[in-house]
């Protein structure tokens, strides 16, 4: 249950940023969020009484305040204020494809060739998928924001996952934004001095969503899930994340679907399908070797 409250939380994430942008620059709501979810986080963390992690595990801290904390927030945001809700939504459905590639990759594991064609199938969906909303003309400035969120949070969660093997999952994200307030910090400074505000009900919904569900508590919930029911059934569950925003960018910011959206949207969720498949079944063969 915990694991499904994640995936819907995480869901409404663009659409919050879509209407946080309707209140804040977009630089002001990347310093603004981590502050926040810096500030909560750190609450927690004192709360339960949490150690300072060992030295050995801020390198991959580091990796998770960039990816996590500081660049998918920033450059997700830039790209909203270029493309639609539901655009974006296809275009980080690789997510999974990416952060699985390059927890393979920063491992040293060697995924079986079934895994890859799968993988590569997806990117090649999405793609094809950009380059036909551009009419052809190839790939649009929010594509490679896109596209740079999508590379910078695959090593984060990457590097979230290796470390959570030692550390619980929530302390991984609660350290991760709390290491990174100093750039988010001075980021919010900044913005605010240059940047216009305009205080609404939907910018400050969708600032205050960001921060206390998207940057931070939405990870407790998912977190918690995946310990309770395993990683791969609540990574299943995290195939329907692109699909449900889709809903909510139709629902709650009146947008209309590209035709090929939904098409797209499946095509990713199949492929993810099939790369878990191949590597559940590679760890089995690997378990058998034992």
């Amino acid at each position: 249950m915990q694991a499904a409250l994640g995936v819907l939380a995480f869901s409404f994430s663009f659409p919050a940023t879509a209407w946080a942008l309707e209140g804040f620059g977009p630089w002001t709501v990347t310093g603004l969020r981590g502050v926040l979810a810096a500030l909560l986080a750190g609450a927690c963390l004192l709360a339960s009484g949490a150690r300072v992690p060992p030295r050995s595990a801020w390198p991959g801290l580091a990796a998770v305040a960039v990816g996590c904390a500081v660049g998918f927030p920033l450059l997700s945001t830039l790209a909203l204020r270029l493309s639609s809700t539901a655009h974006s939504a296809v275009v980080i459905g690789l997510l999974p494809l990416a952060t699985a590639a390059v927890g393979a990759l920063r491992a040293g594991s060697r995924p079986p060739r079934a895994f890859w064609l799968a993988a590569l199938a997806g990117a090649a969906a999405v793609l094809a998928f950009t380059v036909q909303q551009s009419g052809g003309a190839g790939l649009t400035t929010a594509d490679l924001y896109l596209f740079g969120a999508l590379l910078l949070c695959a090593f984060g969660y990457a590097e979230g996952g290796r470390l959570a093997r030692d550390l619980p999952g929530w302390q991984v994200i609660g350290w991760g934004v709390v290491a990174a307030l100093p750039v988010t910090a001075l980021t919010g400074a900044l913005a605010l001095a240059v940047e216009p505000v305009h205080w609404n009900w939907h910018g400050v919904t969708g600032l205050a969503y960001l921060a206390a569900v998207s940057q931070f508590g939405g990870f407790v919930v998912w977190y918690r899930g995946m310990a309770a029911i395993g990683v791969p059934r609540a990574s299943q569950l995290q195939l329907a994340q692109p699909l449900l925003t889709l809903c909510w960018a139709v629902l709650l910011l009146a947008e209309t679907l590209p035709a090929t959206a939904l098409p797209t949207a499946l095509a990713v969720l199949v492929c993810i399908a099939l790369t878990q498949r191949a590597g559940r079944r590679e760890a089995g063969r690997a378990g058998r070797r034992q």
